[in-house]
């Protein structure tokens, strides 16, 4: 008689090990009208090396967990992990919605600024600086101040220096929203080729919805506020990745259109939210 065969176990994949790790993140703050959570319950991890996207209505607390992220602000409860592998590197860096580079130095004194405070070496300060202004296309404008940028070198100036600090992670809250489309294109694909160079864990912060697909190996999506997970949707897109050519790939719109479903219905319900408190 025929020894009946056990069907195999599906072997599963190990995930790679958590740079960050958040659980049960909660942020309330109080006000005027009594307490406000911003953040209900937060729990991810995102691995070394991933570039994780994350959208969501206005309001739903994006930039507060990216704040807490960076140490700007403290959680009400839960934990946030971030694993230093490297004691002489700086834990994070921040690239802001705004402008945020000096406007009393130079471009190049800008991109130098973080390893100066670290204390590097002149020569180690020369050559990565030099390297990140080539990589951003700013080198013939190294001499130059803010005043003399457009808004998109601006940028350009707060990403080569974020790189040039070598964070173990870099955090960036819309850094591209105030520019044109052209200028925002252009940005995305020099973030895109100086990430596939360095390969940093990076959290993205966005509105678009085309933006982090194009960028994101993994996308956050959030509710309204109270500000939860809804979702978490992997990217299936390889790298490396130009901008334009992803975009006319079928599979790209399929995906923007599934992740827009999810969003949707907590944009609409932000709106509500915004005209039930209107005076």
């Amino acid at each position: 008689m025929a020894v009946p065969q056990l069907a195999p176990t599906p072997v599963k994949t190990p995930l790679p090990p958590a740079k960050i790790a958040i659980a049960g993140l909660f942020k309330t703050f109080a006000t005027r009208t009594g307490p406000f959570t911003a953040l209900d319950g937060i729990g991810l991890d995102i691995a070394r090396g991933n570039f994780c996207t994350i959208v969501g209505p206005s309001g739903c607390g994006k930039t507060t967990l990216l704040r807490i992220l960076a140490g700007l602000e403290t959680a009400t409860a839960g934990e946030v992990t971030i694993v230093a592998d490297d004691p002489a590197k700086p834990l994070n860096a921040m690239v802001f919605q705004g402008e945020s580079i000096f406007p009393w130095m130079t471009v190049w004194n800008n991109a130098a600024y973080g390893l100066k405070m670290r204390g590097a070496p002149r020569a180690h300060i020369r050559e990565v600086v030099a390297h990140y202004l080539d990589r951003t296309g700013l080198a013939p404008f190294a001499d130059r101040y803010p005043h003399q940028l457009s808004g998109g070198m601006k940028q350009r100036v707060s990403i080569a220096r974020a790189f040039a600090t070598d964070p173990e992670v870099l955090l960036m809250d819309e850094p591209f929203s105030a520019l044109d489309e052209q200028n925002r294109t252009l940005l995305q694909e020099e973030l895109l080729r100086i990430w596939d160079e360095a390969k940093k864990t990076v959290v993205f912060i966005t509105h678009s919805v085309d933006e982090a697909v194009t960028l994101g190996d993994r996308i956050v999506v959030m509710t309204a506020h109270p500000g939860r997970i809804k979702a978490i949707v992997e990217v299936p897109f390889p790298r490396p990745r130009q901008v334009l050519g992803l975009r006319r790939d079928p599979a790209y719109g399929a995906l923007v259109f599934r992740i827009w479903g999810d969003l949707r219905d907590e944009v609409d319900r932000a709106r509500r939210q915004e005209a039930e408190i209107e005076p």
